[in-house]
């Protein structure tokens, strides 16, 4: 590994853990809650544990201010929720675009077993191969989804991260299996970090669960934005998953760190 990409890699991270906020959905979704007042949402997150936010090219401008020193990774495909196939992922920028706005890593999605997965699985390559020449690391999203794929099949997830890592990433976020027995034939399926998704967990205790079980997996971080952004107190739940990233906190005491209820 290169001394910039070595370097780049620490600016997203601590102590090889990873607490990143990605924030690029207002492509997917629109201007949805969280996003509107994107400046205080940063603001509020990178205060309060996360090493790093996502957003797409075109919101730069409206990070570096408001990041507090915390590392910026900038996303390089999407679709939206209107188009024809959300999983149709297509490229929104290059790395040099990502250079010129000052980002620390690139990340871009995959998704293993649908009908785009060999359109983005050559992309993924390119990029990489562009990526490495920079000296930038990259973050793969590689997901286990398309026809007949269950995308919390641990054997399902272990292939899409052993995908990621084949064709150079450096970093693979991947959905969480369910439970920490299963997360394990996740991790063990490659020698990169591996952060998982915030999914769609009912309460907090549930979201910081499943980032605990995934610790305990061999798990390094999570990459969460929904269940961040668009939760009532965005500081309290990145304090909260921080403590269990970085501090291997359980649930509960997570919970209490932050000054969230600690439900039964």
């Amino acid at each position: 590994m290169t001394p910039g990409k070595r370097t780049r890699l620490e600016r997203i991270s601590r102590d090889g853990r990873f607490v990143t906020i990605p924030m690029d959905h207002g492509i997917t979704l629109g201007a949805v809650e969280g996003l509107v007042d994107i400046e205080s949402t940063i603001d509020a997150v990178t205060s309060n544990g996360a090493d790093a936010v996502l957003t797409q090219k075109g919101i730069a401008p409206r990070v570096h201010d408001n990041k507090n020193d915390a590392g910026y990774i900038v996303h390089l495909n999407a679709s939206t929720t209107i188009g024809p196939d959300a999983n149709d992922k297509r490229l929104t920028g290059t790395v040099e675009e990502a250079v010129r706005a000052g980002a620390d890593a690139v990340s871009f999605h995959i998704n293993v077993g649908s009908d785009h997965e060999p359109d983005q699985l050559a992309q993924l390559a390119e990029l990489t191969d562009d990526a490495d020449r920079l000296g930038m690391p990259v973050l793969a999203m590689a997901y286990a989804r398309g026809p007949g794929v269950d995308e919390h099949d641990a054997e399902s997830l272990g292939h899409a991260v052993r995908l990621a890592e084949e064709v150079g990433a450096d970093v693979v976020k991947t959905a969480y299996s369910g439970d920490s027995e299963s997360f394990e034939r996740v991790t063990e399926s490659t020698s990169k970090p591996v952060i998982i998704a915030g999914g769609s967990p009912d309460t907090d205790r549930a979201t910081l669960a499943n980032v605990r079980g995934a610790m305990d997996a061999g798990g390094d971080g999570v990459s969460m934005g929904r269940s961040v952004f668009q939760h009532d107190d965005p500081a309290a739940i990145t304090t909260a998953i921080a403590a269990v990233v970085h501090d291997d906190a359980t649930a509960d005491e997570a919970l209490r760190i932050a000054g969230l209820p600690v439900e039964a």
